[in-house]
């Protein structure tokens, strides 16, 4: 008979969702083939699921920092391949998650053998938290900000970090969240497609950005030795523009983003960065998907009639990281981020840079899946953002542990 089978995820089923994990089984039969399934529903009752084919060790249990995949969803040892490798039964489903309250709960299960999964051995489940214990989630309508701040538990001072998305708008608070959870004041910051805030503004304020930096600034538990921004896509450009005109930014991270002004134009005190030209003419739709190719809509960013959208970053005092994948199929990020590293070097500026081959538009926190393919909310019309799903993995894992030794080194 033997001893039941075990799942169990170590150091305990309860973590943060960027925290890795050990997932084991034990009573086994020595050398017995089994499949592990993953399963997660998300919040809109979407079901992701990844799976693997295993065989037992000699003592009839299975590690997986340890053994390796001999097919299913991915291959080799991959100690967290189940939570990367989720995908949606319902295609062009990208895994988000909306309340940042509630955990992603990721079911394990343990089926015999490599064939139609009929007979379960055993099972355990994952409860993996936006919001590490004693942190406080604040909704900030406060003059024209709309935000939600983020507070780790205790009297600080803590470095205190603006969070923003990009160009499909609304109000996104799981990265903030976990950034927060990690010992950083965090105000995720909407500034399109959200409440009354429209979905193509005719202009940006740069003032309402300020606002968010006076805001955070004014909290009792923010250190006072200046403020970071971390954006990804449109926010990119626009940590750009606030560590260029604002005062108080002394850090910045641009993920997949450029150093020119896009899609909105930008108004300043005195003056308006316009909108780097482009031509929608130039988008590429496949016939049989419908799939949208964004990457040759803009013009060159080399030619000197664009040159008065460039956000001239040379002139802020503050530092510089920039990240891309090289597998972006929606924007040249790698590309636009190479010139701004140029044009920043050149002034002797310090500026850490990171190129991810086989990564996508969409870098993500650790072990979230790959969104290959999405609706985009504003546009409606399906993007391609490209990456490979085990490189887009690493990657994620890496820039994340990078975002966050830039921002302790600089705040």
């Amino acid at each position: 008979a033997g001893m039941a089978v075990r799942v169990s995820v170590l150091p305990s089923p309860r973590c943060l969702f960027d925290d890795p994990v050990q997932i084991r089984v034990v009573g086994l039969q020595p050398q017995q083939a089994v499949t592990l399934r993953a399963s997660l529903v998300d919040e809109t009752g979407e079901l992701f699921q990844a799976h693997a084919l295993y065989r037992a060790g000699s003592s009839g249990e299975l590690d997986l920092s340890r053994s390796p995949a001999l097919g299913g969803s991915y291959l080799g040892v991959e100690p967290m391949g189940l939570l990367w490798a989720l995908q949606s039964k319902t295609p062009y489903k990208r895994l988000a998650k909306r309340n940042v309250l509630t955990p992603f709960c990721v079911d394990l299960e343990v089926y015999e053998g490599h064939g139609d999964m009929s007979r379960l051995l055993g099972k355990c489940t994952n409860e993996r938290w936006f919001l590490g214990e004693g942190v406080k989630r604040i909704s900030v309508r406060e003059g024209r900000l709309k935000a939600t701040l983020f507070l780790p538990p205790g009297p600080g001072p803590f470095p205190a970090l603006i969070d923003l998305y990009g160009s499909g708008g609304g109000l996104i608070e799981y990265r903030a969240s976990l950034l927060a959870s990690r010992g950083f004041v965090t105000l995720a910051l909407a500034y399109i497609s959200f409440e009354d805030i429209p979905a193509m503004p005719e202009i940006l304020e740069l003032s309402y950005f300020e606002e968010a930096v006076n805001f955070l600034r004014k909290q009792q538990q923010v250190k006072d030795t200046g403020i970071g921004v971390l954006g990804l896509s449109k926010g990119g450009d626009l940590a750009l523009s606030m560590a260029t005109f604002l005062p108080g930014i002394k850090a910045a991270v641009s993920i997949s983003g450029s150093s020119f002004n896009s899609f909105i134009p930008l108004k300043g005190d005195g003056f308006t960065i316009p909108v780097h030209p482009y031509d929608l003419g130039r988008m590429k739709i496949s016939d049989e998907s419908g799939l949208v190719d964004f990457s040759d809509v803009l013009d060159d960013h080399t030619d000197p009639a664009t040159w008065d959208c460039r956000i001239p970053m040379e002139r802020s005092l503050a530092k510089f990281l920039f990240l891309s994948g090289l597998d972006d199929m929606n924007w040249k990020s790698d590309l636009y981020c190479r010139d701004a590293v140029q044009r920043l070097r050149q002034h002797g500026r310090e500026v850490e840079f990171y190129s991810y081959s086989g990564a996508g538009h969409l870098l993500e926190p650790p072990y979230l899946p790959l969104c290959k393919v999405s609706i985009h909310r504003v546009l409606g019309m399906l993007v391609h953002w490209g990456g490979q799903w085990r490189e887009h993995a690493k990657a994620q894992e890496d820039a994340w542990r990078r975002i966050q030794a830039f921002f302790w080194q600089h705040l």
